[in-house]
């Protein structure tokens, strides 16, 4: 494994996130994955996003995982992200892995 691919490579994303910068965005992740096998994605505080961008996202974390990459949010998603995923209809159809990457909650026994 290259040097590279050890480390985790943090994207930052502007606070407007979609369909009209999806191909940015998308492009941006895809380039990160090239060359590293960690990935973490930082969002603003108040990031607007629409149903397109949590469709990039869950088709990258899909990506990742096929690929045996790991793909994080550097912090959990809140305000007006949180209200799309709720709009959405993902907060209520996520499972522990759903949860654990949208909302940094882990499985407790």
């Amino acid at each position: 494994m290259d040097t590279q691919a050890q480390y985790c490579e943090s994207i930052s994303l502007p606070e407007v996130l979609s369909i009209r910068n999806a191909s940015e965005v998308y492009s941006n992740i895809i380039d990160r994955f090239r060359g590293n096998n960690n990935i973490t994605l930082s969002l603003p505080e108040n990031a607007q996003a629409d149903l397109s961008f949590l469709q990039l996202i869950e088709a990258a974390r899909r990506q990742a995982k096929a690929e045996g990459k790991t793909f994080t949010l550097s912090a959990p998603a809140s305000g007006p992200l949180l209200k799309v995923l709720e709009r959405a209809g993902f907060t209520e159809a996520f499972d522990e892995e759903d949860k654990k990457f949208w909302l940094h909650k882990e499985v407790t026994l």
